[in-house]
């Protein structure tokens, strides 16, 4: 008997917790960043990744197209080395899509969302985007 009322008190309270947590993965893909700023100690969605390098580079994670950007966001290799990434390789191409996003929540964190201002206002997370305004 007192372990079930124990576990009927717990019940709503996980039940809280698990809300809280949904939320705060999902909040980045329902309420976009204000232009040119992050949110401290936020990550972005990964859908929101596959979006944005879809739009960046079809989404191919090894792009090397030759127009000095690379990998699927298609950074910069001095924007690459200012947020980090040459502990993961030395271009974005070179390493995973997890390293890419790893870096490019760095990115988010210096520059915003500017430092793809044509791709994430297509994708609505600057102004004058189309579906996330």
């Amino acid at each position: 008997m007192r372990s079930s009322a124990a576990g009927a008190l717990l019940a709503p309270l996980v039940a809280l917790v698990l809300a809280v947590a949904l939320a705060l993965v999902l909040l980045p893909a329902v309420v976009p960043l204000p232009a040119g700023r992050a949110r401290a100690a936020s990550t972005v969605a990964d859908m929101i990744w596959d979006e944005l390098a879809e739009c960046e580079s079809g989404g191919d994670w090894r792009a090397a197209t030759g127009n000095g950007y690379f990998g699927g966001l298609q950074i910069w290799p001095p924007t690459w080395e200012e947020a980090g990434g040459l502990r993961f390789a030395d271009r974005p191409d070179r390493a995973s899509r997890r390293q890419q996003t790893t870096v490019a929540e760095e990115i988010l964190h210096l520059q915003g969302w500017e430092a793809w201002p044509a791709c994430a206002r297509e994708i609505g997370m600057i102004g004058g985007g189309s579906d996330r305004d």
